[in-house]
C-alpha cells in the first residue's frame, strides 16, 4: 500500500496517526479542496509534481469504520529545487483538513518531511512561498521570512520563507591498532 515513515499518537486525537510516502494523486483531492477551493481541479496539480525527486507525505489516522481503515488529515510535497543558487527542498502544496487544523497533525507532518530530506542529505535548505496567515506557524517550526509580502494571483499574499536542514552528524573514522570502525 504506502511506506509508513512515522507513527505517533495525536496529542489531541488521541488517536494513531500513521506518516507515509503516497502517490501525488492521493494527496490532491485534499490539496485542491484547502488549497484551490473553487478552482478547477486541475489547479491542485503542481509543475514537478511527478519529477522523480519529489516527495508526497500524508497524515492518515483511523476513521472509525473498522480497523484497516483511514483517513488522510494533511498532506505536502517537496520538490528538490534550489534556493539562493543552491541545492533545496522546496515544499509545496501543505494542507490540513479543516476538522484536524490546529491539532498537531501539520506540526507533525512537517517535522517528519524535514527529518526525511534531512537524512536524504540532498540539500541543506528548505524553503516555501508561505500564506500570510500561515506564516506564523511556520515560524514556530523553525522558518524564517526572507521576502516582502508578494501576491500570487490564484492564491492570495504570499510570504517566502526557509529554514536550514539540520543534518543527522557524520560518521566519525576511529583507528584504533590499524581497524576502522
Amino acid at each position: 500500500m504506502f511506506r509508513v515513515f512515522r507513527a505517533y499518537l495525536n496529542h489531541v486525537t488521541k488517536a494513531k496517526v500513521h506518516i507515509c510516502q503516497v502517490p501525488v494523486e492521493q494527496i490532491r483531492p485534499l490539496r485542491h479542496r484547502i488549497l484551490r477551493a473553487g478552482m478547477p481541479p486541475e489547479s491542485a496539480h503542481f509543475d514537478g509534481d511527478h519529477a522523480a525527486t519529489s516527495l508526497h507525505l500524508a497524515a492518515f489516522e483511523p476513521d472509525g469504520l473498522g480497523p484497516s481503515e483511514t483517513k488522510m488529515v494533511a498532506c505536502l510535497s517537496l520538490m528538490l529545487n534550489s534556493f539562493n543558487n543552491e541545492p533545496a527542498w522546496q515544499l509545496r502544496g501543505m494542507a490540513v483538513d479543516e476538522a484536524h487544523q490546529r491539532s498537531g497533525f501539520g506540526k507533525e507532518l512537517l517535522a517528519s518531511a524535514e527529518q526525511f530530506v534531512a537524512d536524504e542529505g540532498k540539500a541543506d535548505w528548505l524553503w516555501c512561498n508561505a500564506r500570510v496567515p500561515a506564516a506564523g506557524f511556520y515560524q514556530k517550526q523553525g522558518w524564517t521570512i526572507v521576502s516582502d509580502i508578494f501576491e500570487i494571483p490564484t492564491a492570495g499574499p504570499h510570504l517566502k520563507m526557509s529554514k536550514k536542514l539540520n543534518h543527522p552528524k557524520p560518521c566519525e573514522t576511529v583507528e584504533k591498532a590499524g581497524v576502522k570502525r
